[in-house]
């Protein structure tokens, strides 16, 4: 049998187990459905949030919260009417989704004790994600990177999606920020 470099071995022992990666990947996809859901279809909600959550599609995973971290919170003027959704992805890691009942808009935070660099990419660049959102603009500041995003379903739909830019930059802080918000007529 041949014997993996020693870094090869290291990197593989502190990489978390295909399930893991596969949750991980299943609850940031999800919350990126219920942002959608949320913004574009409001009959999923106004009447009680089990079609909102059977849309979503993560079962027992998510849950409606009463209250998250400030690291959660979306950006003050986005504080309004504020439901908080807790997605456990793993047994450390996961994803907070806040969305309101008055604004059309919906804010993703992501964390915990596992690299969500690779995952978001992951999800940013897999075939369901584009057939939703078309890449507008990227930047990069120091070591993070901030898409735009518009969505296909209606361009009134915007999303800014900022993570490290590198694998395992992050591990001692939110990981991904999302904010989604739709452009209402004047």
């Amino acid at each position: 049998m041949p014997r993996l470099p020693v870094l090869a071995f290291a990197l593989l022992s502190f990489s978390p187990p295909a399930e893991a990666q596969t949750t991980l990947v299943d609850g940031f996809a999800g919350a990126l459905r219920g942002c959608e859901e949320w913004i574009l279809n409001p009959a999923s909600w106004a009447e009680g949030t089990a079609p909102f959550t059977a849309a979503v599609g993560l079962g027992d995973k998510m849950a409606l919260v009463n209250r998250v971290d400030d690291a959660s919170l979306p950006p003050k003027p986005l504080r309004r009417a504020n439901h908080y959704w807790r997605i456990n992805s793993t047994k450390g890691a996961g994803y907070v989704l806040v969305v309101s009942d008055q604004l059309p808009m919906c804010h993703i935070t992501g964390g915990g004790n596992v690299d969500l660099q690779p995952t978001v990419e992951w999800v940013l660049t897999s075939k369901d994600f584009q057939r939703h959102w078309s890449q507008k603009s990227s930047s990069s500041a120091g070591n993070m990177t901030s898409t735009a995003f518009e969505s296909l379903l209606d361009p009134k739909l915007s999303i800014i999606v900022s993570r490290a830019s590198r694998p395992n930059d992050h591990l001692d802080r939110v990981q991904v920020i999302a904010t989604a918000t739709y452009k209402l007529d004047n």
